[in-house]
């Protein structure tokens, strides 16, 4: 006989995913290959892949794909990183014009062994994507650089439509969730990114202990500081050496979440099992 916690392992009927497919998608996957472009949709194995990519929206992440950092939610290796690629910014840019790219987000491993936190390289990054493909909307989903104003207003004044930074979980679970990242150093580098007027959004992953009280807790932290866009997502253990799932949270919980969080007053809310922070990004420039 199972015992509870080996029953709450077994996913769901509702986190089962397609195998990526379609003409779109696999034009988009070409491009990253061919052009060694890093994508937090692999990295991060991202349940949704296939709905972005073939709607013409993806994440890639820039300054290679080795963290500084090692949370305990995340796939992204973690390590001593490769050298800086200046020439990055140009070869991510001409990709997103070959793929055509509605919507592109940008984020990025944490780079906490460079002085500007790899800041400047995100600045030319936007600009270079900006000026080859100025009907693309862009999103940075940026680290927090170690909350460093004048770095994260590299970011800011490079203008892409969407600037988000995530809490990632409630505050009491954040010590044991992230590594280094702090909650409250999070949540003012989302009110200077609000201050500056540009859509800021966040978003968390539910399962792994939180309770509702804090949830909406922390959805009335990210309101006090700005936040306009909010994700909720389940997590999913990437694998034994992570967090293990203690719960998966019933799609009709998601859609609470959703409905308060909107009347709380967030503009937009992303809240389903299957969401990720650049999840229908491309909605959350208006």
């Amino acid at each position: 006989m199972k015992t509870e916690k080996q029953s709450r392992r077994i996913k769901p009927d509702w986190l089962k995913t397609q195998i990526p497919t379609g003409k779109t998608y696999l034009g988009v996957r070409e491009i990253v290959e061919k052009n060694k472009l890093h994508t937090i949709c692999t990295s991060g194995n991202c349940p949704n892949m296939n709905e972005c990519w073939g709607l013409g929206t993806a994440t890639l992440m820039i300054l290679g794909d080795i963290c500084t950092r090692s949370c305990k939610f995340c796939n992204v290796k973690t390590g001593k990183p490769d050298i800086v690629d200046y020439g990055e910014p140009k070869r991510v840019a001409d990709s997103v014009k070959l793929m055509k790219l509605k919507h592109v987000v940008l984020t990025s491993v944490d780079r906490d062994d460079l002085e500007d936190g790899g800041a400047g390289i995100w600045a030319e990054t936007i600009k270079e994507i900006k000026k080859t493909s100025p009907e693309t909307t862009l999103e940075t989903l940026i680290p927090d650089f170690q909350g460093k104003k004048n770095l994260i207003e590299m970011v800011i004044d490079a203008a892409p439509e969407v600037i988000s930074h995530n809490l990632e979980t409630v505050e009491r679970l954040a010590p044991q969730v992230r590594s280094v990242a702090n909650y409250r150093r999070s949540l003012e580098v989302i009110r200077q990114i609000a201050f500056s007027g540009i859509v800021a959004k966040s978003g968390i992953m539910v399962g792994i202990g939180e309770t509702e009280e804090e949830v909406l807790q922390c959805m009335d932290d990210l309101l006090d500081v700005g936040c306009k866009v909010f994700t909720i997502g389940q997590y999913l253990q990437p694998t034994t050496k992570h967090l293990p799932v203690l719960e998966y949270v019933h799609p009709d919980t998601f859609e609470m979440y959703k409905e308060i969080g909107l009347e709380k007053g967030f503009t937009h809310v992303e809240s389903s099992p299957l969401v990720r922070s650049s999840y229908h990004a491309e909605k959350h420039v208006r």
